[in-house]
């Protein structure tokens, strides 16, 4: 599993997103290559910018329960994962912008380092430690760039 807090994989992660193209094709699934890029985005958004409610309690409690150590493990996503309906993007995004943003919240996240997640508090999750929050962030990108060929 690679470390988004060590700038080595982050690296590694940002060449893998300047080899997508805006004609990119997945391999499964119904998302564009824009749309997997401003879907990547929200994980990064629901920790740095405060435009996403935070679940109620008996919602918390259930991803918590059921969701929680399948996101957070180091075992890879499957295929065809269900999405979460904040995570579902609907219509064209602007690849160039999308890939911008993400590139510096890899940045960013590996900048602060993992002192700043340590005890982190995640809106679906409660608080993590910075290796559930690395492997989160990682699992995500590996997925959607696999999916992407890249």
């Amino acid at each position: 599993m690679q470390n988004v807090f060590l700038k080595h994989d982050c690296d590694q992660f940002i060449a893998r997103i300047n080899k997508l193209k805006t004609d990119s094709q997945p391999l499964w699934g119904k998302m564009s290559v824009d749309q997997m890029l401003a879907h990547c985005n929200v994980t990064y958004e629901m920790v740095y910018d405060n435009i996403h409610s935070k679940p109620n309690f008996f919602m918390k409690l259930l991803l918590k329960l059921l969701a929680k150590n399948k996101v957070v493990n180091e075992e890879p996503y499957p295929r065809n994962l269900s999405t979460a309906p904040q995570f579902i993007i609907k219509g064209d995004c602007n690849f160039e912008m999308e890939k911008s943003r993400l590139i510096s919240y890899i940045r960013k996240t590996q900048e602060l380092g993992e002192n700043e997640f340590e005890g982190k508090e995640s809106l679906s999750f409660g608080k993590l430690t910075a290796k559930e929050w690395s492997n989160m962030f990682s699992k995500h990108l590996d997925h959607h760039f696999r999916q992407f060929s890249v």
